[in-house]
């Protein structure tokens, strides 16, 4: 019985989920248009989450470059650490590791302003007052999460090959130019797209579920603290699936 009790409750928070975005796909493009709530969201959500995206950024290109050295050194091949680190965190660990930070720092912070906003009836509030508050408050966060985190992992996977240059010269000296040279020289066209495409997919999830958990929050303070755990978990959770479905569907697709 436990069993079949956790199955419909899944089922019912995917179909849930589903709706509340087919909502927001609905209500993007109709009028009225949150132009200034979209901005100081962007604002928000990018900006103020630059410092963390860089420091964390920095640190993964600096100790990844430190950790692949010895292996690189034992088999002959430590010229060819810019252009393994660069693959690495281009394709694949830039986007998926700063998504999971974004995830940590803005869905819980989604989740816990809309839950708290949920619990004390401003949200009902604003619909007696005639806004639109599904539009005002969950769809400009939607967008702006979907938009700003493929700009942060950019800003993070250049700071992060920046680390990897110092971690570079750390032991040796390699000129700043012929860094540069090794790690453009091993990436292609085909290694950029897919992962820029899919920081769209992890920002809208983030978004999403954020939102979803908050304006639907409930059991007053203890609902909140609930809305916002549960936002970090359930969306990077949807990181790591939406990154295995990439991966597969560009590998059917000739891009890898």
């Amino acid at each position: 019985m436990k069993n079949t009790s956790s199955i419909n409750i899944f089922l019912k928070e995917v179909g849930e989920t589903s709706g509340f975005g087919w909502r927001f796909l609905t209500q993007w493009f109709r009028p009225r248009y949150e132009i200034k709530e979209f901005i100081k969201q962007c604002y928000i959500i990018g900006y103020k989450s630059l410092p963390l995206i860089g420091l964390t950024g920095f640190i993964m290109g600096l100790v990844l470059t430190m950790q692949l050295r010895p292996t690189m050194v034992d088999y002959g091949v430590e010229s060819q650490i810019p252009a393994i680190v660069g693959i690495a965190i281009i394709r694949e660990i830039g986007p998926v590791i700063t998504a999971l930070i974004f995830a940590g720092k803005i869905g819980s912070s989604i989740g816990a302003e809309l839950g708290s906003m949920k619990v004390t009836e401003q949200i009902d509030a604003m619909e007696v007052s005639g806004t639109n508050p599904f539009k005002y408050l969950v769809v400009s966060r939607i967008l702006a999460t979907t938009f700003m985190l493929p700009v942060l992992v950019i800003l993070s996977d250049t700071i992060s090959l920046y680390g990897a240059y110092l971690g570079v010269n750390i032991r040796n000296v390699t000129s700043f130019q012929l860094f540069w040279i090794q790690v453009f020289d091993s990436l292609s066209f085909n290694d950029v797209l897919p992962a820029f495409i899919k920081t769209y997919f992890f920002g809208f999830a983030v978004g999403l579920i954020g939102c979803y958990k908050g304006y639907n929050s409930n059991k007053g303070t203890e609902g909140v603290g609930k809305s916002a755990n549960s936002s970090v978990v359930v969306s990077s959770v949807l990181i790591f699936i939406i990154d295995l479905l990439a991966v597969q569907i560009t590998d059917l697709l000739g891009f890898n």
